[in-house]
Formats: C-alpha cells, sequence, structure tokens
C-alpha cells in the first residue's frame, strides 16, 4: 500500500474508541471499490460492526460491486454522523457542521459459510429490524440470494467537529476565517 499523507488537521481526530462507537451505532455506510481499470464506484450500504471488521451484504448476482472486488480486495468504507449548522463568523463562508466521519481502509472477502452468514443476518435484524412483529425470528431463506462480505481493517482514520456553545458561535464570538474582509 501506498504511503498516506499526514492528517492535515490532528485538531479533529477522533480516538479509536470513540471511532469505534460510531461504527456501532452509525446507520448505513458507503464502500468504496475500484475496477480493474482503476475507475472507483461507491454503494451506500447498511452494516453490522463486530468490534473488529465491518460486514455488509450485496446480492449474489455478479454485478458491479462484486466485479470490482474480484479485481482489487482493497476497499475504504465510510460512516458519518452530520449535526447541526452553525456560524463561526461574520460572512456567509464562515459557516460549518458538527459532525463526525469514520473513514476505514481494508481488504473485503466474499463470505461463504453458511453460518457466518445467518450470523450476520441476524445481527442486521437485531439492529434495524422493528422488534415488535410477530415473525419467526433467525428465518432467512434466501442466504444463497446474498453475497456477505467482511472488512478486515488495515487503517482507520476518524474526525470530529463538535458543536460550539452558543458564547463559541457568531455572533458572540467572531472566528471569521479572513478578519480583514470587509463586507462591499
Amino acid at each position: 500500500m501506498s504511503a498516506l499523507p499526514e492528517v492535515r488537521r490532528p485538531d479533529k481526530e477522533m480516538g479509536e474508541q470513540a471511532a469505534h462507537a460510531l461504527l456501532a451505532r452509525g446507520f448505513s455506510g458507503a464502500l468504496a471499490s475500484v475496477d480493474a481499470e482503476g475507475q472507483p464506484y461507491v454503494t451506500p450500504l447498511l452494516y453490522i460492526w463486530d468490534g473488529a471488521q465491518v460486514w455488509v451484504h450485496n446480492t449474489a448476482a455478479r454485478g458491479h460491486l462484486r466485479a470490482n472486488i474480484e479485481a482489487n480486495d482493497r476497499v475504504c468504507f465510510e460512516v458519518d454522523e452530520a449535526g447541526a449548522v452553525f456560524p463561526y463568523g461574520r460572512f456567509e463562508c464562515d459557516t460549518a457542521v458538527a459532525y463526525e466521519s469514520v473513514v476505514v481502509f481494508g481488504r473485503i472477502r466474499v463470505v461463504a459459510d453458511r453460518a457466518a452468514k445467518q450470523a450476520f443476518c441476524e445481527a442486521l435484524m437485531v439492529k434495524y429490524g422493528p422488534a415488535d412483529l410477530d415473525r419467526p425470528a433467525g428465518v432467512f431463506p434466501r442466504l444463497a440470494q446474498i453475497s456477505v462480505y467482511a472488512i478486515t481493517i488495515d487503517r482507520l482514520t476518524a474526525k470530529r467537529t463538535p458543536l460550539p456553545t452558543a458564547a463559541e458561535q457568531w455572533p458572540a464570538l467572531d472566528r471569521t476565517g479572513t478578519p480583514d474582509a470587509r463586507a462591499p
């Protein structure tokens, strides 16, 4: 793997524990893969974080995602949570959003083991399924029709911008990015 750039904004870095917490609670993520010619492709997916790997699924039919993974097992997976938009300076461009995000770099593999696929589906229903329906739990008759993938993490980065208190936002505090600028 090529050398990765240094973190440009270390003041925004989240620790590993906070990154894992976001992975655990996040609703959906975006899986980035690359085809044999280098063309990137992003797929939004529901997912499970088991504390060590990210698990996703898709159709078993060979489509764009599966072709990319067969050509190159290196992927990137991103999860984010947006918060409130807030002003920090006197111009419209001095506006930011509170957020947290995690980016996972790693290798993806197809999970062929039926028991592991079953366990993934059960975990998926615990995370996303409505609990108040009278349906038999643990019954997944279409396991053969899905592909389950596990992403082993090589590197994880996480950033955040917390929502400042009202006293730290404009107009109480002016943190304009261009302090010498004047309105026309």
